[in-house]
């Protein structure tokens, strides 16, 4: 068919002429300690060493079969096949994966119990670029988001839109795409928010046959695992319980009590799923969600692909950042890419997927304009509830780059609990240690 080149960059566009070089320059801090002042990236060379670079995802996960995602892209890739076919196709394998709790089919759902899926991805060379976002029944929503970018003249269609969407190019839409393992997970998470209501089995058969307060709802709360509630887990207070979840009718509180109310739910659900975390019971990396996947062919093509099952037990249609471009992923074919994973709200409000390939176009190397980006979103974490006991973010935040020379880097605002990010050069795929800016945990 007639493709049409559709893709003008108008966003980024707008912000190159609001953010002058000497601005970007200005805002970003200084490069790391003894290396020289670098000059506006001009380079453009004839054949580099190609390489994928991704978060552990694609390199962890292999849906039963003999590669991993950055395997099967960097193969694709020094086999003639197009860079960003390639790259979907190695970011199929964890979304195919059930074991992957992060993305695709089987990711956590939303507060509702729903899976909802959002992507998007670059062709560097083509200016093409499409997402979909709280996309429902699709396993492989990076594949959407490549037809969205093929056949479209649009960037991002959302929800049922996306959905009927799909149907409409020949995608098959399932009713339903948690698995056992993410809806036991979602049960859990439904216990530990309103433990009143949602009973834990094992629990409840240890009190039959005693006395009938063994039965009742708020005393199995009260006495779970030592006596603890389930929001008091590390340190943690007691959770509000379902009328929290709920709220009352409009017209029996004022604006501001629900609101307050709902606040009080927002961050119950967030602490409820962090507990999963430290129990075990999730990876970091599965409840942030996401894998971020960019390559460079030995042509010097770009191009990038961000999936993800978004934030565990999120309000339902809740959008992060990832199938946003510049915020989950950015590529100019003539400087590089980076792409994200983590708190996706903070990169969000920073843009930084955009911000790390410009502060690179002005000279920086991969690295350092990682770090910089890194300690924008740093600076901007003013609300209390978003810093830990140090006055510092407590959540984390990772970037994955490459710029046009095949170099590349790791970057965490932490690094603590996900240490490591994946690479895939003609030396094979192997994990390296992500470069933290800051020390210890966000949550100490």
């Amino acid at each position: 068919m007639d493709r049409r080149d559709f893709v003008r960059n108008t966003t980024a566009a707008a912000a190159v002429a609001a953010v002058t070089p000497a601005g970007l320059a200005a805002a970003a801090a200084a490069p790391s300690p003894g290396s020289a002042p670098a000059a506006p990236l001009v380079h453009t060379p004839r054949s580099v060493k190609p390489v994928v670079i991704a978060d552990v995802s694609s390199i962890r996960f292999r849906n039963g079969g003999p590669e991993s995602g950055v395997e099967r892209a960097f193969r694709g890739i020094t086999s003639g096949e197009d860079v960003l076919d390639a790259l979907v196709a190695g970011v199929n394998i964890p979304e195919l994966d059930p074991e992957e709790t992060g993305i695709g089919y089987g990711g956590l759902p939303n507060a509702d119990g729903v899976v909802q899926l959002d992507s998007c991805l670059m062709h560097g060379p083509r200016r093409w670029a499409g997402g979909v976002a709280a996309i429902e029944g699709v396993r492989t929503p990076s594949r959407v988001a490549r037809a969205v970018a093929e056949l479209t003249d649009h960037h991002l269609i959302v929800g049922e839109g996306a959905q009927r969407f799909a149907r409409e190019v020949g995608f098959t839409i399932e009713d339903d795409l948690n698995t056992e393992r993410s809806r036991a997970l979602w049960l859990e998470w439904k216990r530990r928010i309103d433990p009143g209501h949602w009973l834990d089995p094992e629990e409840r058969l240890k009190g039959m046959g005693r006395a009938g307060e063994d039965t009742d709802p708020d005393h199995i709360r009260g006495g779970r695992r030592g006596g603890r509630s389930p929001g008091a887990r590390s340190g943690r207070s007691a959770r509000p319980g379902p009328d929290a979840a709920r709220g009352m009718a409009v017209d029996r509180r004022t604006a501001r009590d629900l609101a307050q109310r709902m606040r009080e739910f927002a961050d119950a659900a967030l602490e409820a799923g962090l507990s999963m975390v430290d129990d075990g019971l999730i990876p970091e990396h599965s409840f942030w969600g996401t894998t971020n996947c960019n390559a460079i062919s030995p042509e010097g093509d770009i191009c990038g692909v961000t999936t993800t099952s978004g934030l565990a037990w999120k309000i339902a249609g809740r959008v992060g950042d990832s199938p946003i471009l510049g915020a989950g992923l950015y590529v100019d074919n003539d400087v590089g890419a980076a792409g994200s994973t983590g708190r996706g709200e903070a990169n969000l409000f920073n843009l930084c997927s955009f911000l790390i390939v410009e502060l690179m176009r002005q000279g920086m190397s991969p690295k350092d304009a990682g770090m910089a980006a890194l300690r924008r979103v740093k600076d901007h974490t003013v609300e209390r509830r978003l810093l830990n006991s140090r006055g510092l973010p407590n959540f984390d935040l990772r970037f994955f780059i490459l710029n046009k020379r095949g170099e590349y880097a790791g970057v965490a605002l932490y690094g603590a609990r996900e240490k490591n990010f994946a690479i895939c050069t003609e030396n094979g795929a192997e994990e390296l240690p992500l470069e933290g800016l800051l020390e210890g945990s966000p949550r100490d």
